[in-house]
Order: C-alpha cells, then sequence, then structure tokens
C-alpha cells in the first residue's frame, strides 16, 4: 500500500493527505467534543440541507472562494455521516465507513460507464443519458421516475421528472411543438378566469391549469437550454436588488414606503434598472 502511494504524483498525495486530516479530525470531534458526540443522522439532515442552498447560491454568484468554503461544508457533513454509520447501531446492525461510501460511488460511476470500462458505444450525451436509465431499471428500479426524490421542490422536481422521461426517449421532437404546448396550457388557464373582472371561476381547476402551464414551460426551458431553477433564482436576486435599492435611495430621500404611491416606488425602480442594480 506504502508503495502505491508513492507511485502517486505529489498532487495526489497532498490530495489524499488532506482527505486522511479531514477524517482525523472528524474521529477526534466525535470521540471529544460535546456537540459532535451528541448528532445524528436526523439531526444533521436540515443542517445539510442549509449547507447544499449555500453551495447553490454560491454557484449562482460565481463567487469562487465562497463555492470552495461551501464545499469544504459539503464535504464535511458526508464524512459526518459516514462516521456516525461506522459506529454499532441498535436498529439493525448494519454499518458502513467512509471507504465503503467511496468503493459505492465508485462501483456504480463504473457500471454506469460501459462506454469507458466497457464496449458500449457511446458517442454522444444524449446516448450517454438514455443508457444510464437503462441501466438503473437493470439494476432494480421499477421506473424510470423512482430516482427523483419527493421531497424535491416542484419546480427543480418537475425538470428532473422530464429529464428522466427524456432518458428513456419519451419526449417532444422539436422546441416548437413544446411551444404550443405552452400556449395551449396558457389558453386553458385563462379559460378559468373572468378576464373581465379578473374572478376566478373555478379556483381547484385554475390551480391545475396553472400548475400545467409550469410545466410546459419548464418542458420549453429544457429545449433551448435554460436551466429554470437558475432563471427563476436570478429573477428572484435581481428582483431583491432592486427593492433594496428602492429601500435605501427613498430612505436616503426621507420618504417612507408606505407613505409612496406605486408610481413614486416605481420611479425608484426604474433607476435601479439603469443602474442595473
Amino acid at each position: 500500500m506504502e508503495k502505491q502511494f508513492n507511485d502517486l504524483s505529489e498532487s495526489r498525495q497532498q490530495q489524499l493527505m488532506a482527505f486522511d486530516r479531514l477524517l482525523t479530525i472528524m474521529d477526534e470531534l466525535r470521540e471529544q467534543c460535546p456537540w459532535d458526540r451528541k448528532q445524528t443522522m436526523e439531526s444533521l439532515r436540515h443542517l445539510t440541507i442549509e449547507e447544499t442552498y449555500e453551495l447553490s447560491d454560491a454557484i449562482i454568484e460565481n463567487d469562487l472562494p465562497e463555492i470552495k468554503k461551501e464545499l469544504g461544508d459539503v464535504l464535511l457533513h458526508i464524512v459526518f455521516y459516514a462516521k456516525i454509520g461506522s459506529e454499532p447501531r441498535l436498529d439493525n446492525g448494519f454499518q458502513f465507513d467512509i471507504k465503503d461510501v467511496l468503493h459505492g460511488i465508485c462501483d456504480k460511476l463504473v457500471s454506469r460507464h460501459p462506454h469507458i470500462y466497457g464496449d458500449f458505444v457511446a458517442d454522444s450525451e444524449e446516448a450517454v443519458k438514455q443508457n444510464w436509465e437503462k441501466l438503473k431499471l437493470k439494476e432494480g428500479n421499477k421506473s424510470v421516475l423512482s430516482g427523483v426524490p419527493t421531497s424535491l421542490p416542484a419546480l427543480v422536481k418537475a425538470m428532473r421528472i422530464q429529464e428522466k422521461a427524456r432518458g428513456v426517449g419519451f419526449d417532444w421532437d422539436d422546441k416548437r411543438q413544446v411551444w404550443g404546448k405552452v400556449e395551449e396550457e396558457l389558453a386553458e388557464f385563462k379559460e378559468n378566469f373572468n378576464i373581465e373582472t379578473g374572478e376566478v371561476l373555478d379556483q381547484k381547476e385554475a390551480e391545475g391549469e396553472f400548475g400545467d402551464l409550469l410545466f410546459s414551460l419548464v418542458n420549453y426551458s429544457r429545449f433551448v437550454d435554460i436551466n429554470p431553477e437558475t432563471a427563476l433564482e436570478r429573477t428572484n436576486k435581481k428582483f431583491i436588488r432592486r427593492f433594496q435599492y428602492l429601500e435605501e435611495a427613498s430612505k436616503a430621500d426621507g420618504k417612507s414606503l408606505s407613505e409612496m404611491t406605486l408610481d413614486q416606488m416605481d420611479a425608484y425602480w426604474n433607476e435601479a434598472k439603469k443602474l442595473n442594480a
């Protein structure tokens, strides 16, 4: 083993040593720190979700130093779960450690890439994706869609459902067909309103049609290579920046939002747009 390690490049040796340092620190914290000793997989779950969203924010902002930091936080959680998994459990006795986690993902990557590690030929990204889904079904998945987590946010889930279906060939042929579906769903949504008054004629039906409209827009976004979750989050951040400019600029002018008219607020909003806020 020592010889194999010494045969590695200096860069790879440094990476492995850094990973070993993290594993050693995790062992020490789990044994000596009161907070770390108390944690369970369940207690860490919400913190992991938070760290993942913080990483997502850093990626959207293209903040590389922050991405590096958040990747470290996510990696810590992975190591933490593996450490807990290696400890004796009272429920079913199943144990695993970080070695098992790493070998598990390595084995899956090798089996899911027969065009690299086997004789299968895949000369395009689409061919790789389609074969990936077929392999998952062979591995025991009962449905192509069973790999989509039920707790995903609805917008992300819609995108993943459509990608999974596309992976086995269930998809539109042309983006013009998809846009036609968007227009069809928009018309059906509008049918649930009295356009003159804006009154909803059937709330439940309108909600269903609105869902169909969003689903069709997500479908179209795939055909024009737009990630709908990223696009919406960028718009969220843009709105926040402009609204905060409105708040700060009006306050500097001695005005209160609660006492301003919409036209007055729009004036600050347009200033923010000109400043590309």
